[in-house]
Parts: C-alpha cells; sequence; structure tokens
C-alpha cells in the first residue's frame, strides 16, 4: 500500500518545492485534484523536480476534453517521468460540465464508458499497437497519421475514474483499471456497496476485482492531544458535511444510522449558515468516515483500515502544514514511511 498526499492549485515553482519535501519525507507520491486550475504543468514541474515520486490525478475532468487530448497529456507525462504517472478521470457534476464548460453530460456513467475505452484504444494507437479504432456511442476516433502521433514508449498506461454510485461503480469495474474512491466513504460502504458493484461490472468483460486498484482518500487527523489534533478535525468535519450536503451522497449517512443528516445539512447551507454545517458532523461520524489518532499511531491506524483493500491511501489533510511547518513534515513523513514498510 503507497500513500500520497491530496493537492491542488500553485504555481509550478510550489508544486516542485511541495514535492521535494515529500520526496524527501518518504511519501510515494502526490494526487492532484482539478479545480481552479488545470493539473498538467503542476505534475510536470513537480515529477522533475522529485524523480521517484508518483503522480495521479484525482481526477482530471473528463467530458469537456476530447479522449484524444486526455490520452495525448496523459502518454508524454507518462513518457516522461518513467512510467510513474496514472490517469484518473472523473464526470464532476452537470452544472459545472454544462455551465462551467459548456459540454455535454448526458448519461454520465455510459459516456465515461465510452470515453475509458476511447482512451485505451488511443493509448494502442500510440505505441504502434494497433491502428486508432474506436466507434462508441459518443465517441469516435478513426484518424491518426504519423506525423500526429506521439513518440512510442512502453511504460504501463493505466486509466482510474472516480466512482461513487452503483451505476459508474460498475462502469469502473467494466473498463477502468483503478477507482478514486470518493473521499466521504466508510468502510462499510466500500464492503456492502463498492466492491460488490466492481464485482459485477467486473463480470461483465471477464476481468477479476484483483485488476482493479482503489486509491482512497483518507480524513487523516493525527495529534498527541485534542488541542494538537483540533485544526485537522475542524477541517475534516467542514469537508464531510460539503460532500454530505450533497442528495446523491445522503445514503453515506443513512446506511450508518444517521439519517436525516444530509436534510439538515442542506437546511443550514439554506440559511445560509456554512459554518455551523460542521457542528452536524459528530465525533462519532468521524471517526467512521475518517481516523483520529496519536501521531505515533497514526500508520498502524491506516494499515489496520485499508491495507488488503486500498493500492495507495491519500492523506486529504496536512498540505499547508507539510510546506510550512518542517516539524509537522517530519511527523507525516514518519506515518507515511511507516505505512510503507508495513505494506
Amino acid at each position: 500500500m503507497e500513500i500520497d498526499l491530496m493537492t491542488g492549485s500553485s504555481t509550478w515553482d510550489e508544486a516542485a518545492d511541495l514535492a521535494r519535501k515529500l520526496e524527501g519525507a518518504g511519501f510515494s507520491g502526490m494526487l492532484y485534484t482539478e479545480t481552479s486550475q488545470v493539473p498538467w504543468m503542476q505534475i510536470a514541474a513537480a515529477a522533475t523536480a522529485a524523480p521517484s515520486l508518483y503522480f495521479t490525478t484525482g481526477i482530471a475532468v473528463a467530458f469537456p476534453r476530447s479522449p484524444m487530448v486526455s490520452a495525448a497529456v496523459a502518454h508524454e507525462l507518462a513518457a516522461n517521468t518513467n512510467g510513474r504517472f496514472r490517469l484518473g478521470l472523473g464526470s464532476q457534476v452537470k452544472a459545472h460540465v454544462v455551465r462551467r464548460y459548456s459540454s455535454e453530460f448526458e448519461r454520465p456513467a455510459a459516456r465515461l464508458r465510452d470515453y475509458v475505452l476511447a482512451v485505451k484504444a488511443c493509448f494502442r494507437a500510440f505505441n504502434r499497437e494497433e491502428r486508432l479504432s474506436h466507434e462508441g456511442e459518443f465517441y469516435n476516433l478513426s484518424l491518426l497519421p504519423a506525423d500526429w502521433s506521439p513518440r512510442a514508449h512502453d511504460h504501463e498506461m493505466k486509466v482510474d475514474i472516480s466512482a461513487v454510485g452503483p451505476y459508474m461503480t460498475r462502469v469502473a469495474g467494466e473498463v477502468a483499471d483503478g477507482i478514486h474512491v470518493h473521499p466521504l466513504h466508510s468502510m462499510p460502504y466500500i464492503e456492502n456497496r463498492l466492491l460488490p458493484d466492481v464485482a459485477i461490472g467486473a463480470a461483465k468483460t471477464g476481468r477479476d476485482t484483483s485488476e482493479i486498484d482503489l486509491i482512497i482518500p483518507v480524513f487523516a487527523c493525527p495529534g498527541d492531544t485534542p488541542e494538537e489534533r483540533a485544526p485537522y478535525v475542524a477541517r475534516a468535519k467542514k469537508q464531510i458535511a460539503f460532500y454530505g450536503s450533497t442528495p446523491n451522497y445522503a445514503f453515506q449517512f443513512e446506511d450508518l444510522g444517521f439519517g436525516g443528516t444530509t436534510d439538515k445539512i442542506r437546511e443550514k447551507m439554506k440559511a445560509g449558515q456554512i459554518d455551523e454545517m460542521a457542528d452536524l458532523i459528530t465525533d462519532e461520524m468521524l471517526e467512521l468516515y475518517g481516523l483520529t489518532a496519536s501521531w505515533d499511531d497514526m500508520a498502524d491506524r491506516l494499515v489496520e483500515r485499508y491495507s488488503g483493500t486500498a493500492s495507495r491511501v491519500v492523506m486529504y489533510l496536512g498540505e499547508s502544514e507539510m510546506r510550512h511547518d518542517p516539524q509537522a513534515l517530519g511527523k507525516w513523513g514518519e506515518i507515511a514511511r511507516a505505512v510503507r514498510a508495513s505494506a
């Protein structure tokens, strides 16, 4: 089991600096989200600065880009990092895709399935394994003259997708190499919902579920005292409430006996009580949707919960501390090294 840090928007210099720090501390890699900034250039800067780290996009938004564009960028990053990159794609939500990107969104699970297959067809064509020929419901690709084809390489190219509900999770089982599990998750969700749906999808295409990696972000809140953990706990509860405000994710609360939580969060959101939303997330909830532990115990807690399930665990919190506090970076590094050693 590898251990990465989730990060997002920054300058290229900041990306390189953080990568060097994480590499020195003992982390496995960095996972880049796509929010206010595309991830590609930051990954290039970070990978150049830290030649042993592994990089993932978790996720890059798929539908606004042609599969050819996503495949070409991923192929180039894999070539220049000597295979230390895997492409993570996601549908985003309809409002962003339609109103921010002015792109098509209908039937997102079927569309993303076709998208992944199209990207993989591009990879095969780039490496001269076969002519470009993908004819799908949403995407058709058939032209790749030699002068427009990138240089071939022999690095493994993996394509992962984000998935929460049964339709997208089954698509992941059919065609993806890995799944970006949602940060708002519990182990009962993974065991009782996600993995059975992955198995249904995998059976459709004759795959073994062991072929499909789980990349799992974790709200890890370390500290030796409640006061030391408090900043992490506050941020974790805020994010759990934010994600939990989405009606489609209400089942995460309902399954564990916290029915009505999403409705209560949305009431506060509509009233403009954004800061009070996190108050609805109890310590009991946090222990199910995240982890609190001392610095010395956090690695053991991560291994105990996720070993044998996750291919990579991703620390959702801690970026600011690791950037600016050498002491915190050292403590996080001890966690990272211990997780990798235990695995």
